[in-house]
């Protein structure tokens, strides 16, 4: 006699348990395809509901990954990313859906969006968030070679007078200014560097400067 419960062992988890995403394309492809099976208006509306599902799996899918381009990195602000919140002069930053942290920070008196990264070493803006601040490249530094997924790249570096963001204040930091980045700014080490220190608590990364300023 064959066991139920070792069958749906020798299943792979997915298929026990799919996914919600993957499970309302499964329901989708089912009323599609009963469907193309028959005719008349209950038909016509089973298909018109399974191409909508399928529709809307498509593009709930294609908002969850779609921070893995950074060419997308413009998108990000449209998408209601939570904000940082300042408690006893610490900068709270809740994890983002996408799975990263994002500020919003003052540059040069010009609202720029910033990814934390502390696999960078040194804090990136893009040309267009450079431009945006009125920050050019130092023509008398050397350029510096940024290590990418398509390869190394040359890029140029700058200072930034002012950097603000809730109780933290970073003056005269160097920084990289790269046309690869696709519109994304990152926030290094050069920066987490000058804090007191930092840590992620149950999500939530925190910041504690050295010398909290006024909100």
């Amino acid at each position: 006699m064959i066991d139920p419960g070792h069958m749906l062992g020798a299943l792979p988890p997915w298929l026990i348990s799919p996914p919600p995403l993957l499970a309302a394309a499964l329901v989708a492809m089912v009323l599609v395809t009963l469907a193309g099976l028959g005719g008349g208006g209950l038909a016509r509306l089973m298909r018109f509901f399974g191409n909508l599902v399928l529709l809307g799996v498509f593009a709930v899918a294609c908002l969850r990954f779609v921070h893995l381009d950074p060419s997308f990195a413009h998108f990000m602000p449209s998408i209601g990313l939570p904000e940082a919140q300042v408690s006893g002069g610490e900068v709270r930053v809740p994890l983002a859906a996408d799975g990263h942290y994002w500020i919003e920070a003052n540059v040069n008196g010009t609202r720029t969006r910033f990814m934390v990264d502390t696999g960078a070493t040194i804090t990136t803006l893009s040309a267009e968030g450079a431009s945006e601040a009125g920050i050019a490249a130092d023509p008398l530094r050397l350029p510096v070679v940024m290590h990418t997924a398509n390869g190394d790249v040359e890029a140029q570096t700058a200072r930034v007078e002012t950097l603000k963001f809730g109780s933290i204040v970073a003056r005269d930091m160097d920084v990289i200014v790269s046309e690869t980045t696709g519109g994304l700014n990152v926030l290094g080490m050069n920066f987490l560097n000058r804090l007191k220190g930092w840590r992620v608590e149950e999500g939530v990364l925190i910041l504690t400067p050295r010398h909290p300023q006024a909100v």
